[in-house]
């Protein structure tokens, strides 16, 4: 009954910690760009779109299809450092915590969180 009691304090812990990630991730944005800067998309640390900038030079008719272009890249690039600053506040959630399924230790160990 030792082994679980420890679990549970553990899982106790990782939850807390994870609340306290959600709301430090939710209160972080992200900027990506694309276009040397002329798109511009920021996301919050949770990926929802928060603010979308575009170059004026960017708004003639036949400048139309690079500026969706620009836009898909922009928001690639602000994903893409979502993902990367979201693995890290995760690692840092989970160190020290020894949860099965999660590898020696914590960190993500493959184990995807719905969010």
């Amino acid at each position: 009954m030792k082994n679980l009691a420890s679990m549970m304090k553990q899982a106790q812990q990782m939850q807390a910690k994870m609340q306290e990630m959600q709301a430090k991730l939710d209160a972080m944005t992200v900027e990506g760009a694309a276009g040397a800067g002329m798109v511009k998309v920021t996301l919050s640390g949770k990926g929802d779109l928060k603010r979308l900038a575009i170059d004026p030079s960017l708004m003639a008719a036949d400048e139309r299809e690079v500026l969706e272009d620009l836009i898909v890249a922009a928001h690639a690039d602000a994903k893409a450092k979502v993902e990367a600053m979201m693995a890290e506040e995760m690692q840092k959630a989970t160190s020290g915590l020894n949860i099965p399924g999660m590898g020696g230790g914590g960190g993500l160990g493959g184990f995807k969180l719905p969010f």
